[in-house]
């Protein structure tokens, strides 16, 4: 049921209070952020979530006028072992220094050439086919610093409560998601409320 909740993008209510009124859950415990002088905004997705690729036009556009002082990030979701595969080619690609030129063609891939990226091998091919020499892809891949970062990721989605995607964690105190927003398209203006209210308690 988690998993079928999650695919479909539908959070729902984990720990801490909600506020329905304000679009936004509060976490409880607050969870630390790494830089205390900018406003962290994680965004949790999966490249195989239809809700995630739709909302990823906007969050582009949001970037190009998002304050200065917000810190974005984004965060591959962790529920099943193809949700890791996918992660892995999150990490790997940042790994790689390539994340920017291929993040939204992974989401193409996923999501309208209907290529699953499950194994090793296929990422491999879809990597290659983007200018990485075979050998340089499965050096990052198997890397102990990708690793890392699926160890840590995996950890991440319990802490901050996450139970579907597309979800948003405005700097470790409050989760918005599509539901607690009402919609998908308020999401943002809500963490725009959000990233105000902690700009001026700084």
């Amino acid at each position: 049921m988690l998993k079928i909740l999650a695919f479909l993008g539908y959070c729902l209510l984990a720990a801490g209070q909600a506020h329905a009124d304000a679009g936004y859950e509060t976490l409880s415990p607050a969870q630390p952020v790494q830089n205390p002088d900018k406003i962290e905004v994680i965004e949790f997705f999966w490249y195989g979530c239809p809700h995630c690729y739709h909302f990823e036009p906007a969050v582009s556009e949001w970037l190009k006028t998002k304050p200065a002082n917000v810190e974005f990030k984004r965060q591959p979701a962790i529920f099943s072992d193809l949700w890791g595969k996918h992660a892995k080619a999150f990490f790997t690609a940042e790994s790689l220094g390539i994340l920017d030129k291929v993040h939204a063609d992974l989401f193409d891939a996923v999501q309208n050439k209907k290529q699953k990226l499950a194994t090793e091998d296929e990422l491999a091919a879809f990597f290659t086919a983007h200018g990485v020499k075979d050998e340089d892809f499965r050096a990052a891949y198997n890397s102990f610093a990708v690793d890392a970062k699926m160890r840590q990721a995996e950890s991440l989605g319990p802490r901050y409560g996450i139970t579907g995607v597309p979800t948003l964690i405005i700097n470790g105190k409050y989760r918005v998601t599509g539901p607690s927003a009402k919609s998908q398209d308020n999401m943002l203006p809500v963490a725009n409320e959000l990233i105000k209210l902690e700009s001026q308690a700084k």
